[in-house]
Order: structure tokens, then sequence, then C-alpha cells
């Protein structure tokens, strides 16, 4: 079975190389950028501005494959399915941020951890009633999780 996906538009954002970026949208509060929708799909924003925050899926064009990756939150290898690396088999990233206003095809949004020029996947609302679930565990990212806020990206997924 063959897969393709076309980018329904570009992620801008202040972060031009990987090393120095949030690990997570924690750790990107207040970091502000744009997401261009390609202008053929403006219609598909109707209602989309009653949202606080919406789910980024995108590309991490940037990347390459890997089945075992050292996160940034550890210093063990993992298999890249138990982390959030952006060596994928498949390379598909995925962020919550908040929407701050969208004007024609381009969205403001706020707290991105996103590397500037990302191709956009898609777009769908955040919606606490379906996407908050009481957790019983957390892996290896028990201990470490909280850190997403104040750890940045270095060179190891170049």
């Amino acid at each position: 079975m063959q897969i393709i996906l076309e980018p329904i538009g570009i992620i801008q954002t202040p972060f031009t190389q990987s090393k120095g970026m949030p690990v997570q949208p924690a750790g990107a509060a207040g970091i502000r950028g744009n997401v261009v929708l390609n202008s053929d799909l403006t219609n598909g924003l109707l209602d989309l501005d009653g949202f606080s925050h919406i789910y980024l899926i995108y590309y991490f064009h940037k990347s390459e494959e890997s089945l075992r990756v050292t996160p940034f939150l550890d210093n063990r290898v993992h298999g890249v399915f138990a982390t959030r690396a952006p060596k994928r088999p498949n390379q598909i990233g995925i962020s919550v941020v908040k929407l701050l206003s969208i004007k024609e095809n381009v969205l403001e949004i706020e707290n991105v951890d996103i590397i500037n020029g990302t191709p956009l996947l898609d777009i769908k609302p955040y919606v606490p009633a379906f996407d908050i679930y009481e957790t019983q565990k957390c892996g290896w990212l028990e201990h470490t999780g909280e850190n997403a806020r104040i750890i940045r990206t270095d060179s190891r997924f170049k």
C-alpha cells in the first residue's frame, strides 16, 4: 500500500535551526509563529476560531529514521515509539498549540516548538472532553517529563 500526503501549508516559527529549540510545546510558552494554510483550503477554517488550542500535524522534513534513539529528556536509548523523537519511520510530528487568531489563510499561534518551514499535514481542534485522559503510568518519562519545560534541543537529531 502506498500513502501519499501533500502538505496543506507551512509552519513559520523563529527557529531556523533545530539546536536550542524547546523539546515540547510545554517548554515553548509565549513563543509565537504562524501557520500559512494553502489559500485554496481557507474555507476549511470556518469555526476553528472558536477553539483556544489546536493540534498541528506535520512532517519532520529535516529528520531521518532511526528505531532506537536517545531522547532529549533522558540519556538512555529507547525505542522510537516510546519517545516523541523526530527520527520516526514516517516522520510525523504532532503539537498542541494555542490559537491566537485567524486572518484569511494565516493562523497566529503560540507555544510553538517546531522548526521554521515545516510542512503542515493537518489541523485538528483540541477538545479537552475528547483529549484528556487520566493516566496510570507514563513509562520512562514518569520522573523526567516535567523537564520538557526547561530542556532545549541539541544536535542529536540532525
